[in-house]
């Protein structure tokens, strides 16, 4: 099965700086796929999307969507995606039904039935103009302008801003019914819990470097037992974190969290020699896997 995305080596490095803002990106995404691309503010994921969009220019590298090349054919590219920006503009004084008109000529392939259904579903304000819509439905009227010609790569730069609890539940159901039709799912976040739920692969980008990737649903380390274990001092913690007994996840002052590499007797064992102040046993988050790899404080 072809990707849908596939990035080879992407590198940009912007005019009057040295250091990369994103430094030889490999990564592919394949048909009904969703990919989280997470990390922090500045880490590079907004270069990675514009890239990707062809609003700027690699200085290395290449990308190609649905075997197009994102620079050499940008035009043919764009007829294969839906986009949303993190930081949508809209015409003020335009309408969503204008907005949907006019973007209707330039995607033939749009139904007005299903973009009917995502206004229902949404419960946008498609009659009113832009500038009198809260930040929450703006963000509708952007999600169902990205989503209504069902296209083959969806390219999402963090969607459910502004978007309250229940239309996030109908954000989550509509990109799943996306990727059950073949759509590959590109979306960049920060939010963790949102990616857990959402993705089935995603991929940790720190300081312009792709330095973690993994799958959700078949990541193991995901449901073994954690503990979070309260210690009563900063130098146990630095024991604990190095105990060969336990694979480290995280720490937060004399809090650590780990997970037994070997039997749960075992692990309650090595416990046992520490002087602990506080136990508990949690699901492990993908939180706990990113601070793993943002350990700096970045």
């Amino acid at each position: 099965m072809a990707n849908s995305i596939a990035i080879h080596s992407l590198s940009k490095t912007y005019a009057g700086t040295k250091t990369p803002a994103l430094d030889k990106l490999t990564l592919t995404v394949k048909p009904g796929e969703v990919y989280g691309f997470l990390g922090a503010n500045g880490a590079g994921k907004s270069t990675a999307i514009r890239l990707l969009m062809n609003f700027i220019q690699p200085t290395r590298g290449s990308a190609k969507i649905m075997g197009f090349d994102m620079v050499q054919d940008s035009v043919e590219v764009k007829k294969h995606i839906g986009y949303l920006s993190g930081e949508i503009v809209l015409w003020p004084k335009v309408t969503g039904n204008e907005l949907f008109t006019y973007l209707m000529k330039l995607q033939s392939q749009v139904k007005n039935d299903y973009l009917s259904e995502l206004i229902e579903r949404f419960q946008a304000e498609p009659d009113k103009p832009i500038d009198e819509l809260s930040k929450g439905n703006r963000q509708k009227i952007g999600i169902i302008q990205a989503l209504m010609h069902q296209p083959d790569v969806l390219i999402l730069d963090e969607p459910t801003s502004g978007l309250d609890p229940l239309m996030q539940e109908v954000f989550y159901d509509t990109i799943r019914e996306a990727s059950a039709r073949g759509t590959a799912v590109f979306v960049s976040s920060h939010n963790l819990a949102e990616a857990q739920r959402m993705c089935d692969r995603v991929g940790i980008i720190k300081h312009g470097r792709l330095i973690h990737e993994q799958a959700i649903k078949s990541d193991q380390s995901l449901r073994l037992t954690t503990f979070r274990v309260t210690l009563s001092n900063s130098q146990d913690g630095d024991t604990l974190a190095k105990d060969t007994h336990f694979k480290f996840i995280s720490r937060k002052g004399t809090t650590v969290v780990v997970q037994p590499k070997k039997s749960l007797a075992q692990a309650l064992a090595a416990l046992g020699t520490y002087p602990v102040t506080g136990i508990s046993t949690q699901q492990l988050a993908l939180e706990d896997e990113f601070l793993e790899y943002y350990g700096d404080g970045a």
